[in-house]
């Protein structure tokens, strides 16, 4: 599938031999919801290759890019994540994808703060992001057996896993997203 990019003011344009998405981008923020039901419908090579590119892209504390993307797609993979967060829904999606810190080369700040974290969180939302561009659901899951996780992935110790999200078709719409008004969480000085 051919696609080329076109930066056009606060909007941007995909051109697909399929189709044309025009999305503004507060118009893509306010359409991602949690979804827990999946379709078996297979995600096309291209779409998840275009989120994990998205998430190569994300920016990190000084650049570090301090994470490695598991990537678990075969019924026998998927069927070994079900102990790791112990819900059908989880599993019954065609991929799911992980996200893990490398220990060995997170930015610590001058006081001793970590952003293994933080850069492992904006890696997560350029990838849900870009899934929900595609019209595929997403759960971000920071809730699992980390243990159970660190096993079935078969990570030495320089690896944390820190958060996963089935990949795939939904197969419902999804809850309605309640959200603080601005007024509620901005302070201005």
């Amino acid at each position: 599938m051919g696609m080329a990019q076109c930066s056009r003011g606060d909007t941007w344009t995909q051109h697909t031999t399929e189709r044309e998405i025009t999305m503004d981008f507060l118009e893509l923020v306010r359409s991602r919801k949690s979804i827990r039901s999946y379709k078996p419908n297979t995600v096309e090579k291209e779409k998840l290759d275009r989120i994990l590119e998205a998430g190569r892209l994300a920016p990190s504390a000084c650049n570090k890019q301090p994470w490695r993307l598991f990537v678990i797609d075969s019924p026998e993979g998927i069927a070994r994540m079900k102990p790791v967060y112990d819900r059908d829904w989880f599993v019954s999606a065609p991929v799911i994808l992980v996200v893990c810190r490398d220990n060995r080369n997170v930015w610590i700040r001058n006081d001793g703060r970590d952003y293994g974290d933080v850069d492992a969180a904006i890696i997560m939302d350029h990838i849900i992001l870009a899934a929900t561009e595609l019209d595929l659901g997403t759960c971000w899951i920071g809730a699992f057996n980390r243990k159970i996780a660190h096993e079935v992935l078969e990570l030495s110790d320089d690896y944390e896993p820190l958060l996963m999200t089935p990949l795939g078709y939904p197969a419902e719409s999804g809850r309605t997203k309640v959200r603080k008004q601005l007024s509620e969480i901005i302070t201005r000085r």
